[in-house]
């Protein structure tokens, strides 16, 4: 039983991962800019010849490896090695969601800044969606999460003020990258200040409202 259930969270962490990956896509397919977290993959997607996801999975590995410097010595131990160790997978199946799904919206393409706007809701909406599924199972973190942990604890910061930080900071250096390999700044714009402003709120009513405890209990067991 304990098995069956430990299955059905990964199945749902999963899930998570695609929903996510998908917003992810819809925002970049609305032409209005991309997540903070996924800036720099962005940038480097659009001066090179690698696809958006290989970008999404060569910076999750950078991700990891800084994650694995963060837990030396007394920072960390057997069980955040390994939790660190799980993200390597996730990220390969993460990115390959993008891909996918990079193909499958190939087409769409906004005809107005109207549409646009709505793409980019949209796209907000489903990566949201994406968070709640991730949260639920509390079986794993991804990688940018991950780092985001492991910083605050070893300087003894918060959470939420050390995930302010790294979104900047992805964000200049995405701006940085792109000016240096292009010579001017593309793929941030007013929908990643936008994306940024409101997912969150989007996460909470759908984890308190929408997604509760007692709608997914038929899926999983959730302490």
């Amino acid at each position: 039983m304990e098995k069956e259930s430990l299955i059905k969270r990964y199945l749902i962490f999963i899930a998570g991962l695609y929903f996510l990956a998908l917003g992810v896509v819809l925002i970049v397919r609305s032409t209005l800019g991309t997540t903070p977290i996924s800036s720099l993959n962005y940038v480097l997607s659009l001066n090179t010849s690698l696809s958006l996801g290989t970008c999404t999975f060569i910076v999750n590995l950078l991700m990891i490896i800084i994650q694995f410097w963060l837990v030396r010595g007394k920072y960390g131990d057997r069980k955040d090695r390994m939790e660190i160790f799980l993200q390597i997978p996730l990220s390969f199946v993460f990115s390959a969601f993008i891909d996918w799904n990079m193909l499958m919206t190939a087409s769409l393409h906004p005809v107005n800044y109207q549409m646009s706007l709505g793409i980019l809701l949209a796209g907000c909406i489903t990566q949201a969606i994406g968070v709640v599924l991730e949260l639920k199972p509390m079986v794993a973190m991804m990688s940018a999460e991950g780092m985001v942990k492991y910083i605050a604890r070893r300087n003894g910061k918060k959470f939420g003020n050390v995930k302010v930080f790294v979104d900047i900071t992805l964000v200049l250096t995405a701006a940085i990258v792109s000016v240096v390999m292009s010579g001017k700044i593309e793929g941030i714009r007013e929908g990643s200040v936008i994306s940024a402003c409101i997912t969150g709120y989007i996460v909470n009513f759908l984890n308190y409202r929408i997604m509760t405890r007692r709608m997914l209990k038929r899926l999983l067991p959730i302490r």
